[in-house]
């Protein structure tokens, strides 16, 4: 079937989520493309339930930008009366929204494709898969939404109900900013600040699907800044497959869009940004000025910057268009020039053609810089990229060199040296274990503390307790309000920590509560997000901010999970936290209320002596 057009009668585009309509080709208005059932035995048949009443279960593999395409589809759906579901049981219509990245992420589609032909419910599916291999078997019979056609998902999965299949997939313009969004997180907006990317990396797949570098306006951008911080967003991670190359096509640079977001963001510090994954051709040119916005008290001291290799040699063969001499520059300037800076790195293990020796440049590369957050894949050979062509390293190489690499990183103790310190966290998660709190320090430290969930969405004071290999712990001393001031404290020796970690008044003022080794997640890479993972064998390669929201789908009554890191504390830590809870000093009410008890035993034992004589 021919790939749909956005054809409309006139030529007046439709608004976000308007239900086009549906005629045959000899009514006259055309809308959305149809190709009704042609094996009834195979499709299932059409819904007779009312639009807008069914129930979709949504499914997102791969990046932050897939992540906040679900949102924005689950938004769309929601707006028109569809519940959007997280479990596959009891759901009219499956919403796959996938990632190309690597082979496991679309083998996991493979399988969730087949279970839903095998139930017979009706299928759309969503993302760079169908958008990169349009001819893909698996994809016979199935309704695909492209990833730039995410609001027109209403009218996709209306006709997809009504048993038609629908392709919807070209298409020359950006979907608009403001459509309706249900985060999964409430307080974290995933903003897209561009789509595709202007390299071409042998081993990547998301350029087929994401194309060529597509830029959102300072201004759209700024715009939607302000409404999600109205919302009571607490956190802003700029997501794309390379943030560096922002603007290019328009004729303005990441700086000029960092430094126009800082001033929208409230001046309190209640609002942290998160600058997304960036390769190094493009950082490069704008090191000093990153630099000044990292500092920033509003924005996160942390950054993801892949490698991808040690070698210069087979960074070449990827094309990755720098050297390891530039990549060193870009962490060593950004460690130099910003307290408390924290990068974030990715490597591909066993990519065709390395050797023995390349491999050991890289594990040096590590080794010299001791990054608390590698994101480790192993090489997998996406179908038409040049790198699928080249011959491969013995797959048994390959998982030998990945579990030396991740060894390697597992020695790292990253956060030692933080106990004891005093930093300002924002809270936004809740831990698995459903008894700590998420909450980063400016360089993206990952602190688990004890608290209601009310705490969620606020900004704290803590006293770090104790650490472990991929989080630190911390006991609460103040809670701030979003105009900075007091809510409740609970050590009145610290009340001087308020004014040393000052709100974001001015770029030339740095928080003194730094953290000295900042952790991030964010597998923002798409993903990295994520996300906070620290070491991930995942299902993409990290550059594509996927690690952190490697699943899951947007709904109002969802929490997101958090990172992996949080999922492998230590044991040791956990008894440690335990105990720091457990032998705090005695305080005068404390003792109070323990007299108070004694006196009460000394009474009851009283009156039962007088009773019984």
């Amino acid at each position: 079937m021919e790939d749909i057009e956005d054809l409309l009668v006139g030529s007046q585009p439709s608004p976000p989520g308007f239900r086009l309509p549906i005629t045959t080709a000899a009514g006259g208005a055309v809308a959305v493309g149809i190709k009704p059932t042609s094996n009834k035995k195979t499709k299932p048949p059409p819904s007779s339930h009312v639009p807008g009443t069914q129930t979709i279960f949504l499914k997102t593999f791969g990046c932050s930008h897939n992540q906040s395409d679900s949102e924005y589809m689950a938004g769309q759906l929601s707006a028109f009366g569809y519940a959007i579901s997280d479990s596959a049981e009891g759901a009219d219509l499956w919403l796959i929204n996938t990632c190309t990245v690597k082979s496991p992420s679309q083998s996991a589609m493979d399988t969730l494709i087949a279970k839903c032909k095998t139930a017979k419910k009706p299928l759309v599916v969503a993302g760079c898969v169908p958008q990169g291999s349009r001819d893909l078997k698996e994809l016979e019979g199935v309704s695909v939404v492209g990833v730039q056609q995410i609001d027109r998902v209403v009218e996709v999965v209306e006709e997809t109900l009504k048993g038609h299949e629908v392709r919807l997939l070209t298409r020359k313009t950006l979907p608009a900013l403001d459509l309706p969004k249900v985060r999964k997180n409430k307080f974290v907006e995933i903003l897209p600040i561009n789509v595709g990317c202007l390299g071409a990396c042998t081993y990547c797949k998301t350029k087929h699907a994401r194309g060529h570098l597509g830029s959102y306006t300072v201004d759209s951008l700024v715009g939607r800044v302000k409404s999600v911080v109205d919302d009571g967003v607490k956190e802003i991670w700029l997501s794309s497959e390379d943030t560096g190359a922002y603007g290019r096509d328009i004729g303005v640079n990441l700086p000029i869009l960092l430094n126009a977001i800082v001033a929208a963001l409230p001046s309190n510090g209640s609002t942290m940004l998160r600058i997304g994954m960036t390769n190094p051709p493009y950082i490069l040119e704008h090191l000093k000025e990153i630099a000044v916005i990292l500092q920033h008290p509003c924005v996160y001291s942390f950054l993801h910057v892949p490698v991808q290799s040690g070698s210069d040699a087979v960074l070449s063969a990827m094309n990755r268009e720098y050297t390891v001499s530039e990549f060193r520059k870009v962490v060593d300037t950004l460690t130099e020039l910003v307290p408390g800076m924290q990068i974030a790195t990715d490597i591909i293990c066993g990519f065709p053609g390395e050797t023995d020796e390349h491999f050991a440049e890289t594990v040096n590369l590590i080794k010299d810089y001791k990054f608390s957050q590698v994101h480790i894949s192993q090489f997998y050979p996406r179908p038409g990229t040049p790198a699928a062509r080249m011959k491969k390293v013995a797959s048994n190489v390959v998982k030998k060199r990945s579990r030396e690499l991740t060894s390697v990183f597992e020695s790292f103790m990253p956060y030692n040296g933080m106990e004891g310190n005093i930093e300002r966290i924002w809270i936004t998660d809740i831990a698995t274990d459903e008894i700590h709190l998420v909450g980063h320090t400016k360089g993206y430290v990952q602190v688990l503390v004890v608290g209601p969930e009310s705490l969620l969405g606020s900004s704290a004071i803590v006293k770090i307790t104790s650490v472990g290999r991929w989080s630190v712990f911390g006991d609460v001393i103040e809670i701030l309000d979003q105009s900075n001031d007091i809510k409740s404290q609970t050590d009145k020796k610290d009340t001087s920590i308020q004014e040393r970690c000052s709100p974001c008044s001015s770029q030339e003022d740095t928080c003194a509560c730094l953290s000295k080794k900042p952790e991030p997640c964010a597998c923002e890479s798409q993903a990295c997000e994520s996300n906070g993972c620290n070491i991930t064998l995942n299902d993409s390669y990290p550059e594509s901010p996927n690690n952190q929201n490697a699943g899951g789908n947007p709904s109002l009554s969802l929490r997101r999970k958090p990172s992996p890191a949080v999922m492998e504390m230590e044991h040791n830590d956990i008894q440690k936290l335990a105990s720091n809870v457990h032998h705090r000093e005695w305080g005068l009410l404390d003792r109070a209320l323990l007299g108070g008890i004694f006196m009460s035993l000394l009474t009851i034992l009283a009156l039962l002596f007088y009773v019984r004589s």
